[in-house]
This record gives structure tokens, sequence and C-alpha cells, in this order.
């Protein structure tokens, strides 16, 4: 079983799909000759050839209306936008279009389309370069949102989510695509959509994380039990659908909840986690849940990155508060 990166194990998923499946393309701005800005889709063009795997021009709205075009009428297109914050010219046909077409039909058409883009800060790029407003996308009914947090999931959600008749934007974590490698299988496999991983068991408080900021949380745990706090930690992989589940069932075990992001603190999908659990399980709450997320500014530019990440340090800061509020 091989080692790979986040990098290695989308680009090995990519080869699998347009391999068993000729009508699947995969196209975008530099998608094709140059394999992207980041190399995820290097090779695949001298492998599938210019009919399957091509460069496109710099218009993410021709690049998403294409590929709705393409999805009805019975293809299986995966486009690659180039940064998430170049997404926004393209907001009016993801959202007045292709997350819209199997409803606006009745279920003649359904649009089996991936949209993958690198989000998120951590590499020190320019403005619209280090977005990380995935909570947006969580909002547009139609549509499911998938992250990442390490090449094995990568991979096997890639695949679920190329082989989903529903669209799927899937989010990479960009600060992470070379950052660590993990044992991948060759063959193919699938990480199911809307599950979300139990990553450690814990029995005092629920971390919930995803993308790049698992690692963060990782780090956390492990000082916090160094310290003498369990912490179960769950990667949530889905935004859209949430693992609702998943989630109380670990909050009515410990009865802490904290949620990790790096995108903005309102209106984020942390608030959308405890607002459920306030909802569903408040009477197991023996503190007030926590949110550890960027702040409500837009992404400094490179050499003010890090007072905006969250750290492991911030996460500690708030599991010692949740702890000595229950004291």
């Amino acid at each position: 079983m091989p080692a790979m990166n986040l990098v290695q194990a989308i680009n090995n998923a990519l080869e699998i799909k347009l391999r068993e499946d000729e009508d699947i393309l995969l196209f975008g701005e530099d998608a094709g000759l140059e394999g992207g800005v980041f190399r995820v889709t290097q090779g695949l063009q001298a492998k599938f050839g210019e009919r399957r795997v091509f460069d496109t021009p710099l218009s993410e709205s021709v690049l998403l209306g294409a590929g709705l075009g393409m999805a009805v009428t019975g293809l299986r297109p995966i486009v690659e936008i180039q940064f998430s914050g170049f997404m926004y010219p393209a907001m009016n046909q993801l959202v007045t279009h292709v997350s819209r077409m199997r409803n606006r039909s009745r279920g003649v058409f359904t649009v089996p389309m991936t949209i993958r883009m690198p989000y998120g800060g951590g590499i020190r790029a320019l403005e619209l370069h280090s977005e990380s407003m995935e909570a947006i996308y969580g909002h547009v009914p139609g549509l499911k949102v998938v992250i990442p947090s390490c090449p094995y999931d990568a991979k096997g959600l890639l695949i679920s989510a190329i082989e989903s008749n529903d669209p799927v934007l899937f989010m990479e974590p960009k600060k992470i695509y070379r950052s660590f490698r993990q044992d991948v299988p060759e063959e193919a496999y699938r990480v199911p959509l809307g599950k979300a991983s139990v990553t450690r068991q814990g029995e005092d408080l629920t971390l919930v994380a995803y993308g790049a900021m698992m690692r963060v949380a990782s780090k956390a745990v492990e000082q916090a039990a160094k310290e003498g706090t369990d912490v179960e930690l769950i990667d949530l992989r889905t935004i859209y659908p949430l693992d609702r589940e998943t989630v109380l069932d670990s909050v009515r075990k410990t009865g802490r909840l904290m949620v990790l992001h790096e995108g903005p603190k309102t209106f984020g999908v942390a608030a959308e986690l405890i607002s459920i659990v306030n909802e569903e399980a408040m009477e197991y709450l023996e503190a007030p849940p926590q949110r550890v997320c960027g702040f409500d500014t837009i992404m400094p530019l490179p050499m003010g990155e890090d007072h905006y990440m969250p750290t492991p340090e911030r996460v500690l800061y708030a599991i010692e508060k949740m702890k000595a509020f229950a004291e």
C-alpha cells in the first residue's frame, strides 16, 4: 500500500474514475497541460488526451455553465476552480442553476457534477487566494459540500462525489496538500458522503473540526490529554449534509461541545452545530458550547495570516475555559 500525500491521493482518485468511465471529463484553468496551480491533475492529460482533460478560458461562470450543460446531457464533468476565492463570479450558475436543476425539472434532470477547488489559508497567498467561506455553500439547497482532512479520506470521498448524481463541491485544504503522507489503497474505494468520523474516543469533551483544522485539533487534543482532559475528536468530513447524529451521540456522552474551523465565526458551521446541539441535546450539556474560529474579517495579507489562523493554543485555552465552568 503506497504512502500518498493529499495531492497524490486526489490525483489517484481522478485517474481511476477517468479510466473507468469515458463520460467523465476534467477541465479548468490550467488543469490540463500544466496540471493546475498545485499540480493536482498533473499527468492526466497525457494519459487521457485533450478531449477528456483540458484547459479552459479564465471564466468561472463559463466553467460551471458548461459543466451544467454537460451534466444534464449525460456526461459527468469534474470542474476545477483555481482558487476558492475565484468562485464568486460563478455564483449565479451555482446557486441559480446547478443546485436547482433536479428540483426545477421535478427529477427529469440530474447534475452529476463535481466542482473541485483549493481553499483556506496557510500558504501566505494573495488576496482571494486564502478564503475559507465554506459556510456560504452550506446554505445552498441541492448542493453537497465535502472537505477532506487526510489523503485516505480525500480519495474515498472524491470517488463518492464523482459517482453522486447530485452536484458536489469538493473543497481541498491546500495548507495540507503536501504536509504529510498516509497509507492509501491503490484500488478504488468509497468514503460515504454525509458521514463524520470519530478519530479519537474521549469522555470529557467533544471537539469537532474538519479540513486542515484537524491537524490543529489533533495537536491540541494530545496536549490536553497530558493535562488530564480526555477529548473525543470528530472529523466532520461533509459540511452539507451534516452528520447530526454522530455529533449528538458524542455530546450526550461527554457533556461538552467545541467546534473548530478556519472560516469566520459569525454564521459559520460552528454556529449551526451548536444550534443543533442546543435544540436536541441541551439537557446533556455541562458547560456552554465554545467556538474557536477565524475572525470576522477578510483574511489578512501574508504577513498577518498567522494572527488569523486558529492555533492549538487557542483550542487549549477554550478547553480550559470549559473545564473551569464545570468546576
